[in-house]
């Protein structure tokens, strides 16, 4: 995935949707008849603003600058029952994992979760009914029709989830990038500070038999994350969209494994207690610089989640990681 400003996860817009065509209160004349009945036809409706997903899409980079999304307004109806034209629908193509909210009240509209997909943001106005609706038997021959209705204008909200199956989840410097570098073709900028990783990269994991998984490098979290702090908010909310968690403590950490693990832990259940319901797992990376005994010791400190030894630049213990998140994803 590319980086820096390339990756869009919010945007505001304002969408106004068309105004329904006014009907028509026509009444039919013609060299033959100089007193015919109403055939006014009906306004055409108001163009939506819809949503659609499109799994091609990664960001919503194209939207960014688009602040007004403006729909056609449906066509006045004519003579001869004809109806009037609808106004064209404006059609945002938006990546998987989007989701649209009131940008007023911050409710959840809904998500978009599959290719093609599609939801109306705002309704265009119904068209309005021609004078021909309006006939009964003690009113031949009403002069009057139905105006459109007037479109809706509403500023809204777009969030956007990152989809994966595997999310990387650990402070900045656990290793992430270098691990998903090593087990995907996806190239993270990788450097030994914090929040190097500004936007989520997901990489492709090739794994037996010529299967893949998605894993979402997601930018290291940092104690108080979870009320904002740093850059906490924005990244948790990438966290809530993958299947399994993984959690990446570095061997060369300050605290024990498990503290470490518990730091993390307690920012995933104050930001959205339900992550805790997610598959976990626990690798324990940069462990080439172990050697037997003082693996054993940390062994006695891991918490109660499977868990695994790796290094990334050593290759070790990639395979059985590999063999363990594909059997969680898959469980």
């Amino acid at each position: 995935m590319a980086q820096g400003s390339n990756f869009v996860d919010y945007v505001k817009i304002c969408c106004r949707s068309g105004n329904g065509g006014a009907g028509s209160a026509h009444l039919h004349r013609d060299k033959f008849t100089s007193k015919g009945g109403p055939d006014g036809g009906d306004g055409g409706r108001g163009g939506h603003i819809i949503l659609k997903g499109n799994s091609q899409l990664w960001t919503l980079l194209h939207l960014k600058y688009r602040k007004h999304v403006i729909a056609e307004h449906g066509e006045t109806g004519g003579s001869a029952l004809r109806s009037g034209k609808n106004g064209k629908d404006e059609i945002l193509e938006v990546p998987l994992g989007t989701i649209a909210k009131d940008a007023e009240t911050g409710e959840m509209l809904f998500e978009i979760t599959s290719d093609g997909e599609t939801r109306i943001l705002t309704p265009g106005g119904r068209g309005g009914l021609g004078n021909w609706h309006f006939k009964t038997p003690t009113l031949q021959t009403p002069r009057f029709s139905q105006p459109g209705e007037s479109g809706g204008e509403r500023w809204i909200v777009l969030e956007l989830k990152v989809l994966a199956d595997v999310g990387l989840v650990g402070f900045p410097n656990a290793g992430k990038s270098t691990l998903l570098s090593v087990v995907s073709a996806a190239k993270p900028e990788i450097a030994d500070y914090p929040f190097t990783t500004i936007v989520p990269n997901l990489g492709i994991v090739s794994y037996r038999d010529n299967r893949s998984f998605v894993m979402a490098d997601i930018p290291g979290i940092i104690e108080g994350a979870s009320t904002g702090k740093g850059l906490g908010l924005r990244f948790l909310r990438h966290i809530e969209r993958n299947s399994v968690l993984l959690f990446l403590v570095p061997a060369d950490t300050n605290r024990t494994i498990r503290e470490e693990y518990d730091i993390l832990l307690k920012e995933l259940n104050d930001y959205n207690p339900e992550l805790m319901h997610k598959p976990r797992m626990l690798a324990i990376s940069k462990s080439d610089m172990l050697d037997e005994e003082l693996t054993g010791e940390m062994r006695t400190e891991v918490p109660d989640v499977p868990y695994v030894f790796i290094s990334s630049v050593a290759q070790k213990g990639l395979l059985e990681l590999k063999d363990l998140l594909w059997k969680a994803i898959n469980a």
